[in-house]
Parts: structure tokens; C-alpha cells; sequence
């Protein structure tokens, strides 16, 4: 029996763990996987980077889970501190993995929202993600016409970005660079104006897995509103996925015109993201992408 374990798993009722072993992987929580007399496991994430980040994962995986479109953990209990979702046991994807995952993922951004953003502030990587609707508190229903998405890309991820880098000691460059370019930013993002989709908001290679069936499964979300060009974006970054992961999804939802001229500037937020997390080895990077569109 595990003598020290996270309080919140006297909430499953199922007495205290048998035992507890740590898993790899994460840079922000501390993860394990809890043991229990009954045979049953659970995955456990402790020590939160930023108070609300547990409540708000949760959130975001219940958000996706309702598309029913692919597979995420269940939570099984959230706190403060501590969160306890379902414990997937991993596999190996077949030779047409990639071609499901792009398949499902495009079923996933068939779920659209009432409008950009989503109803609570949350986090991507440590770092708080603004999700406020550029209108106010997100519509309980409804859809949205992604009218509001070139004003709410600007001002709630690049802006937010580039602000925090200053801040953070990397100068002001960045700053005038995105004001001399903002014009044209908001020109392409509205020539491929449609519906908010449902985003995971954060899917790198890192940010899924693969089930016993071979199925794939999302985790660490970063979930907002959004312009569905902005999730692929982020998985073409840090190696991309198989060419057959984009196909499937471009068969089964085909992307608007002119989707690779726009795709920097949506992979822009996340190497901002990593200047401020990580430090200045995406600085140049950032800055040639900003360069790219004056």
C-alpha cells in the first residue's frame, strides 16, 4: 500500500492505493499512475503550474469529449492541486493511424461554437491563455459567424504574446514588427472566414496517444473557439504529423483557399508562446514570420 498519496483519490472511494508510480513526460505536472486493490488504475496529475489550471483542463477535455468525434480521458475528479482522469492503456497505431486521427480530427472541428473564445480564461503550457469573447461572456448556444475571429486572433493571442515578451526582456522589436503587419494579418484571416470550431489548441506530437485498439487519444488540451486552420497549424510545427494525417482530414473537411499563406502567422502564436516559456531560441524564428507579412 502507498504509505504518502494525493488526498483527492479518497474521492473515487476506493481506499487508498496499493501503489503509485511515476510516468515521464510532463514538464509542468507531476504525473502518476494510481493502483488500487481492485485491479483498477488511474492516472493522476499533481502540483499545478497556476492556480485553475486542473479546473480548466478538465473543462477543456469535457469540451472535446462532447464533440464525440475522438477519444479523450474521462476526469474522474478535479481539484486545486490535483486532477485524476481515466488511465488509458497505450498501444501502437496500425498503417492507417494517421488517416484516422486526420479523419476524426476533422469531425472534431465540425463542432462549432457561438463564438471566438471560449468561457474561461485557461492555459497553454503554463502560460494563461485569454479566451474572453471580444463581445463579452460566451453565448451558452448558438453559432457563431467567425466574423469576430481576425480581430480575436490579434488581439487575444498575438497581441497578448508579444506584450508578454516585452515584458519578459525581449525588447520591443516584436512589438512594432506586429503593428507594421496587422493590416495585413486581418486581410488574409478574412478571406477564410467560417463558423468557430471546438480546438484542442495545442496538439503537437506530444499532445496525444495511442489506445490498446489502436485509436488515437487527446490530452493536455489548450480548448478554445477558433478558426480550425489554427489547430492544424500548431501540428505542422516541431515535425508535423504524417502526410497521410492531413490528406484524411482534407478529404473528409477541405480547408479554404489559401490556408499555407496563413499558416505562419498561426504558428506564430506558439513559437511566441515558446520564446516566453523557454527563452529566446525562438526569437528569430518569430521575428522572420513577422517579417514574412509587412
Amino acid at each position: 500500500m502507498a504509505t504518502s498519496y494525493p488526498p483527492i483519490l479518497d474521492r473515487l472511494g476506493k481506499g487508498p492505493p496499493v501503489k503509485l508510480a511515476g510516468v515521464g513526460g510532463g514538464c509542468i505536472a507531476d504525473s502518476r499512475v494510481a493502483a488500487f486493490a481492485d485491479g483498477s488504475t488511474v492516472f493522476v496529475k499533481c502540483a499545478a503550474g497556476a492556480p485553475g489550471m486542473f479546473e480548466r483542463e478538465a473543462e477543456g477535455l469535457a469540451a472535446l469529449g462532447e464533440a464525440r468525434a475522438i477519444r479523450v480521458p474521462a476526469v474522474l475528479a478535479v481539484g486545486e492541486d490535483a486532477l485524476v482522469l481515466e488511465n488509458i492503456e497505450q498501444g501502437s497505431g496500425g498503417t492507417d493511424f494517421f488517416e484516422t486521427f486526420g479523419r476524426q480530427f476533422a469531425r472534431l472541428h465540425r463542432r462549432r461554437g457561438p463564438a471566438c473564445g471560449f468561457a474561461h480564461d485557461n492555459f497553454i503550457g503554463s502560460t494563461q491563455q485569454v479566451n474572453q469573447p471580444l463581445s463579452g461572456p460566451l453565448p451558452d448556444e448558438g453559432q457563431g459567424d467567425g466574423e469576430d475571429w481576425p480581430d480575436f486572433f490579434l488581439e487575444r493571442r498575438l497581441r497578448f504574446q508579444v506584450h508578454l515578451a516585452a515584458v519578459r526582456g525581449h525588447g520591443e522589436t516584436l512589438a512594432k514588427l506586429l503593428g507594421a503587419c496587422e493590416h495585413r494579418l486581418v486581410e488574409l484571416m478574412n478571406t477564410a472566414i467560417e463558423p468557430p470550431s471546438i480546438l484542442h489548441g495545442d496538439l503537437w506530437s506530444g499532445n496525444f496517444i495511442v489506445d490498446k485498439s489502436g485509436q488515437p487519444c487527446l490530452i493536455d488540451p489548450a480548448v478554445y473557439y477558433g478558426h480550425r486552420e489554427a489547430d492544424l497549424a500548431m501540428t505542422r510545427l516541431f515535425g508535423g504529423f504524417s502526410p497521410a494525417f492531413y490528406a484524411a482530414y482534407e478529404e473528409e473537411f477541405p480547408l479554404p483557399d489559401g490556408h499555407g499563406e496563413r499558416l505562419p502567422m498561426y504558428q506564430l502564436y506558439h513559437l511566441l508562446n515558446h520564446l516566453n516559456l523557454f527563452g529566446s531560441g525562438y526569437y528569430a524564428q518569430s521575428e522572420r514570420i513577422l517579417k514574412k507579412y509587412q
